[in-house]
């Protein structure tokens, strides 16, 4: 029952924001922002907590700031999932900037299969959407289940309405790998935190845990790894950037790889995030192990 109702608020907001579009929805998010923000703030210790200790330099004023414009980010990204089945074809030219996309379709051609990173930048369901569309190669998508199955449901349906397919977590691995070694294109985030007896990276100058997954699989099928690194202007539009996790020079021993490897990819994801704080998730807690 408890599924059921919320899957119908799930749905409700949906078609509400459909009946909208995304240009007059997205206006609500600033209201929604204060809402979650001020009267119902949840997660925004963590968020301010984490902000302080990526950014030790930062004022209170300038960590409360960014702590706002990251609910208001995520309440922009929560209105355009709710909005993915009005997401047309011709809303990737309107609402997408590419840089460097030519890599994507370079590695893709050398059929090698490529492992594509996203991050919870900006809007992460949109970018599988539009990339796999903007190179017309729909590709596997690494995604958990949701904890409601109606709501995850409804996010299958969607997220591969232009042919992507998913592959749940759990069975990834095996999953993930024949798609590599099928040459295809894999999507996954690997941006959160990882279990605790992970291997763990600098990230903002502190040990974090970080999944091993995408450097395993590297060093395994020889695909190479591409981050593709989003941002969101300020009209409102994405610009999506391409950048390649180099895989030369490796220390000899395989766990020494494993760990250059992931805090080359984390490296490159903690300077995306610079540029642009307020658009990345931090509502988890990334220093927790």
């Amino acid at each position: 029952m408890k599924n059921k109702f919320e899957y119908f608020l799930f749905d409700s907001f949906s078609k509400f924001f459909c009946l909208l579009g995304i240009d007059r929805s997205r206006k609500l998010a600033f209201a929604l922002a204060l809402l979650f923000f001020y009267l119902i703030p949840i997660r925004k210790n963590v968020v301010k907590k984490n902000l302080a200790l990526a950014f030790p330099n930062y004022t209170l004023h300038e960590i409360n700031k960014t702590a706002f414009e990251c609910f208001k980010s995520l309440a922009i990204t929560l209105i355009e999932i709710l909005c993915i089945p009005i997401l047309k074809i011709r809303d990737i030219n309107k609402y997408f900037n590419w840089e460097n996309i030519s890599l994507l379709e370079k590695k893709y051609s050398e059929h090698k299969g490529v492992i594509l990173l996203i991050s919870h930048l900006a809007n992460w369901e949109y970018a599988s959407l539009a990339i796999s569309k903007k190179i017309g190669v729909p590709f596997g998508v690494i995604m958990k289940e949701q904890r409601n199955t109606l709501v995850s449901d409804w996010m299958v349906k969607h997220r591969s309405k232009w042919g992507n397919r998913m592959i749940t977590l759990g069975i990834s691995v095996r999953n993930f790998y024949k798609e590599l070694l099928d040459k295809n294109i894999v999507l996954l985030a690997a941006d959160q935190r990882a279990p605790k007896e992970s291997q763990r990276v600098s990230f903002f100058g502190r040990l974090s845990t970080c999944f091993s997954g995408p450097a395993s699989l590297a060093l395994k099928t020889g695909a190479p790894i591409i981050f593709a690194l989003m941002k969101r202007e300020k009209d409102l539009s994405y610009t999506i950037r391409f950048e390649e996790v180099s895989l030369e020079n490796l220390p000899i021993l395989e766990e020494e790889k494993l760990l250059e490897i992931s805090q080359r990819h984390t490296k490159i994801l903690e300077e995306a995030i610079r540029t642009a704080p307020e658009q990345w998730l931090w509502m988890h807690d990334r220093w927790k192990f």
